[in-house]
């Protein structure tokens, strides 16, 4: 299964990394498993405390599922003023 990445504000400065394209292991299939497998490859995902997430430009749970050729975006909480 391959999915789009895309990740925002401090998160992508922390990975040097505005998106990218990837083929997912088998029994990655929620947003939650897909954080976990990242995780092992960025850092900054397993740190970050509160991530939100969207599939297909919708806010969506760690629970949501994911689909060939979604389109994954990860944000931290941001603050403005």
């Amino acid at each position: 299964m391959s999915v789009k990445l895309l990740y925002f504000a401090s998160l992508r400065e922390a990975l040097g990394l505005a998106e990218e394209s990837i083929e997912l292991p088998p029994g990655v299939a929620t947003v939650g498993a897909l954080r976990a497998w990242l995780a092992k490859r960025h850092a900054p995902l397993a740190t970050t405390k509160n991530l939100r997430a969207a599939v297909n430009q919708k806010m969506a749970g760690m629970e949501a599922a994911i689909r060939d050729g979604d389109e994954i975006a990860f944000f931290p909480p941001v603050t403005g003023g």
